[in-house]
């Protein structure tokens, strides 16, 4: 088997990343003699992609079954493979201790999907991820860590040995996913700060981010991550921007293209946009212009015959 180099790091054996596009996060596919695990599972639209990935890379290394799933957190692109994994192998599915309850119950009101107009196959959880603890992984033993700010439950995973951290969208090489608790509410700038802090009193090599490639520069990282935190917060109103185009972005990259009527429907149906237009304090059809016109603006969508359209 040919070695896997990331920068001048040298993957260790039984790691296998499967890096993907933004609507669905990257997998982490993990395996050893007595365990074989994924960490993350994408978008509900991209689930059968997700299985592919997995039976292939199974075949690959002459293995029979996944043993189990591993959510960081449990926004839908992280989790919507879920069911269908569940489905297909019969796994165990573990998430974050905190969303035990709302995953039991399937309560919508503590789920993120609905508040962020995304979908997400229901699934049910066998084990739960405490901060703290450890838990095998392929062939590794490895920490799991509360990495609150982008979600307030979210974990990561840290591989003392081979100084790998799996950090999910609480550090990318060039920031961060969007810090949603402040959208509504409960606070995430502080958090962000510490998840930041708690990463650079770690020895880590090689950083594999939810989204965007794995990669080694974990200073240059973090200061990026930083200066994006403190221009975020230094203006609230700049971070529900941010997220208001990050959210219907997404929802593009689901739809490709579609009609403005359908896209202002979702965008007023949206619970959390309803939240930052009201921060705003913006009339509902202004605030869809405005919305529209800011993906526009920023060349990430452009609008043909009433329909918006995704560019990437």
């Amino acid at each position: 088997m040919s070695e896997k180099r990331i920068g001048n790091y040298l993957l260790p054996p039984g790691i296998d990343i499967f890096e993907r596009g933004w609507l669905s996060a990257n997998n982490i596919f993990l395996f050893g003699d007595d365990d074989v695990s994924l960490v993350d599972t994408g978008y509900c639209a991209h689930q059968q992609m997700t299985v592919d990935l997995v039976v292939n890379a199974l075949k690959r290394h002459g293995l029979k079954t996944l043993n189990k799933v591993v959510n960081t957190h449990l926004h839908s692109d992280h989790c919507g493979g879920n069911a269908a994994l569940s489905n297909e192998f019969d796994c165990e599915i573990w998430i974050p201790e905190a969303e035990a309850i709302a995953v039991q119950d399937w309560d919508e009101n503590l789920l993120s999907f609905k508040q962020l107009g995304q979908e997400c196959p229901r699934f049910r959880h066998h084990a739960l991820l405490l901060p703290g603890k450890e838990i095998t992984l392929g062939p590794y033993r490895w920490q799991i860590l509360a990495a609150p700010g982008h979600d307030n439950h979210s974990i990561m995973l840290y591989q003392e040995e081979h100084q790998i951290l799996i950090s999910a969208d609480a550090l990318w090489e060039e920031g961060f996913g969007v810090i949603f608790p402040e959208l509504w509410g409960e606070g995430g700038f502080e958090e962000v700060a510490q998840t930041l802090e708690l990463i650079e009193s770690l020895s880590v090599a090689l950083v594999i981010p939810g989204h965007g490639k794995p990669f080694t520069d974990v200073k240059k990282s973090i200061e990026t991550a930083k200066s994006r935190l403190d221009y975020l917060s230094s203006d609230a109103d700049r971070n529900a921007r941010h997220g208001a185009k990050v959210l219907l972005k997404y929802k593009l990259l689901e739809w490709r293209n579609q009609d403005l009527a359908t896209v202002n429907q979702w965008i007023s149906g949206t619970p959390a946009l309803e939240s930052i237009r009201q921060q705003m304090n913006l009339g509902a059809e202004e605030f869809q212009d405005w919305l529209v016109q800011a993906l526009v603006k920023s060349k990430a969508a452009t609008i043909e015959k009433d329909y918006l359209v995704n560019l990437d």
